[in-house]
C-alpha cells in the first residue's frame, strides 16, 4: 500500500475511533447529556463499536492498524515494513487529536455546562492542593473524557496492567484478524477485535482504564491541555508515560510471542 494511502485510512479511522470512543466517555460523564450516568458498560460497548467502525473504515486502506501497539507488533511479526511504521504512528497521533476535536464539536455545550457547574467549580482542589506533591495528582473534571487514569497510582502495577491487556489484543489479532497479507484487519478481524476490545474493558479496564493504545490517550490528553475550557484543571502529564510506554512494551511481546509460539 502507498504512503498516502496509509496515511488517509489511519488518519481517518483512528479520527472515528476516538471520535466514538471519545463520545461515549462525554456521553456518560457530561451534564445535559441524556447518556449521563450510564456506566462502565456503556463505556465498555462504546469502545467496542468505536473499534469496530473505525476498523471497518480504515481496513481497506490501510490495514487499520489504528493502534502503535498494533503497528509495533505487525512489525515484530513480519506483515508491515519497518519504514512504514513512523508514518503509520504520526497518522494515528493526528488522527486521535482530529477525533478529540470532533468530541469536543458535538459535546461542546454540555462541556461548557458541565465545567460552569457550582457543584464541579466547588469540588475542584484548591490552589494549595495543587501546589501540595502529597496531594491528588492534578487531573481536571472531564480529562477522562480525553484520556485514561488509574484508580490507584502506582507505577509498575499501571504498567503492567496495559502491558498484559495490550499482549491480549495485539496476539488476538495477530492470530485471528489479519487480512489475507497479514498486514493489517481484515473484515472479519475487525469485528473479532472489537469484541475484543470490549472483554478487555469488562476484564481488565478496571485499574488503569484500558489505554492499550498509546495515542488513543496522548493524542486526546494533548486536545484537552489546548482546548480553552473552563476550570478544565490539569492534563496529568505526571501519568501520561503509563499509557505510552506500557501498550508499546505489550505491541512488542506479542508480536515476539507470535513468531515464537504461532509462526
Amino acid at each position: 500500500m502507498s504512503s498516502s494511502d496509509i496515511f488517509i485510512g489511519e488518519t481517518i479511522g483512528t479520527a472515528v475511533l476516538i471520535l466514538l470512543g471519545g463520545g461515549v466517555c462525554a456521553a456518560v460523564t457530561l451534564k445535559r447529556s441524556k447518556a449521563q450516568n450510564a456506566g462502565w458498560l456503556a463505556i465498555t460497548f462504546g469502545w467496542g463499536f468505536a473499534v469496530l467502525t473505525g476498523a471497518y473504515l480504515a481496513g481497506g486502506v490501510s490495514g487499520a492498524h489504528l493502534n502503535p501497539a498494533v503497528t509495533l507488533g505487525l512489525a515484530i511479526k513480519g506483515g508491515t515494513a519497518w519504514g512504514d511504521v513512523p508514518l503509520y504512528l504520526g497518522s494515528q497521533l493526528l488522527g486521535a487529536m482530529i477525533g478529540a476535536l470532533l468530541v469536543y464539536a458535538v459535546y461542546y455545550g454540555q462541556f461548557h455546562a458541565h465545567l460552569t457547574d457550582p457543584e464541579i467549580i466547588k469540588a475542584q482542589p484548591t490552589e494549595e492542593a495543587m501546589v501540595d506533591q502529597t496531594a491528588a495528582p492534578k487531573a481536571g473534571p472531564v480529562l477522562g473524557i480525553f484520556s485514561t487514569g488509574p484508580e490507584i497510582r502506582n507505577g509498575v502495577q499501571n504498567v503492567v496492567t496495559e502491558v498484559i491487556a495490550t499482549v491480549v489484543l495485539v496476539l488476538a489479532i495477530l492470530t485471528q484478524g489479519l487480512n489475507d497479507e497479514g498486514n493489517g484487519l481484515g473484515a472479519l478481524g475487525a469485528l473479532v477485535t472489537a469484541l475484543v476490545v470490549v472483554g478487555i474493558g469488562l476484564s481488565l479496564g478496571g485499574p488503569t482504564g484500558y489505554a492499550i493504545n498509546p495515542v488513543r490517550d496522548l493524542g486526546p490528553r494533548i486536545v484537552h491541555a489546548v482546548l480553552p475550557l473552563p476550570n478544565k484543571g490539569g492534563s496529568d502529564w505526571g501519568y501520561a508515560w503509563v499509557p505510552i510506554v506500557g501498550p508499546l512494551i505489550g505491541g512488542a511481546l506479542a508480536g515476539g510471542l507470535y513468531n515464537l509460539a504461532f509462526a
